[in-house]
């Protein structure tokens, strides 16, 4: 790689932003694609061409952007000269509402991830729990380890984005069901040593992978027309508490988010819900102009 600081910027991201491997992974797609037009051309706005011919969609391209202008900024921190960050602009990306997990949707992936075998049917049930009931990203789920569980105190220690440790209450329905699943089931399913809260049909720590495909499969059982991502039940127990009157600060702190400008998209959701409520039910909706 040509690039400039290409190893410290790296390491920069790892060991002092303490950036997950999947984000540096993408932080390198991004430099990569800007290394590969620069060989040809340095025009700025030929980039954004250059992208559009790469198929990229407005949201990747402002995610590329907003990788290249962290890593010219971490150039001029070391006293290198960036001309392209005062040139590099985000293309204006639609913020789409957050399609948000319905109780009634969580009720059918419930019944349908039921098994023959007790025991991994109560590690079906619980994963679908602690993924509505904390409101926690995947990577956050399969991470989740035994000495994390505060079962007296009610909470668990879930480490975000960032190596960031946050604590997520649970509730007393869940507290139960997570200390009979850990008490119950995780022995009859453990074939190797780890202290993985959760256990894969190898008996050990689940992936992603094993979380997308056990979703993909009670998906389909449930008879939804395509599988249910991860991220809609996130979007489920931040909209279900912002719906019973919880504070924007709670449900950032809850979902582990950097900013308060991104809790507040679930706002709008409910503004949304709220309108075509009103539309429905309000006296005034029918009234027609005269």
């Amino acid at each position: 790689m040509a690039m400039e600081l290409w190893v410290e910027f790296f390491e920069d991201l790892e060991q002092i932003r303490g950036r997950s491997r999947n984000t540096i992974m993408a932080y390198r797609r991004d430099l990569e694609l800007w290394e590969d037009y620069v060989r040809t051309s340095h025009d700025i706005p030929g980039f954004y061409v250059f992208m559009k011919k790469r198929e990229l969609s407005p949201r990747s391209q402002a995610r590329v952007i907003s990788s290249l202008r962290t890593y010219f900024k971490f150039l001029e921190s070391r006293g290198k000269k960036a001309p392209e960050l005062r040139e590099l602009k985000a293309p204006k990306v639609k913020v789409g509402l957050p399609k948000a997990l319905t109780p009634e949707e969580f009720r059918k992936l419930y019944n349908a991830c039921e098994t023959e075998d007790t025991a991994r049917t109560a590690r079906n049930h619980i994963t679908l729990l602690m993924l509505y009931g904390l409101g926690c990203r995947v990577s956050e789920l399969i991470g989740l380890n035994l000495q994390d569980y505060h079962e007296t105190d009610r909470w668990l220690a879930v480490v975000g984005k960032g190596n960031k440790e946050r604590a997520v209450p649970l509730t007393d329905h869940l507290n139960q069901e997570l200390k009979a699943y850990i008490e119950g089931a995780r022995p009859a399913l453990l074939r190797d040593k780890t202290s993985s809260i959760l256990i894969n049909d190898r008996g050990r720590r689940p992936s992603r992978v094993d979380i997308w495909r056990w979703l993909a499969a009670w998906s389909l059982k449930a008879g939804f027309e395509e599988p249910v991502n991860p991220h809609r039940f996130r979007h489920g127990c931040a909209t279900a508490l912002l719906e019973a009157g919880a504070d924007l600060r709670s449900i950032q702190m809850l979902l582990g988010h950097a900013s308060i400008q991104t809790t507040q998209i679930y706002t709008s959701v409910t503004t949304k819900n709220l309108t075509e409520t009103v539309d429905q039910h309000h006296p005034l909706s029918g009234l027609k102009e005269s």
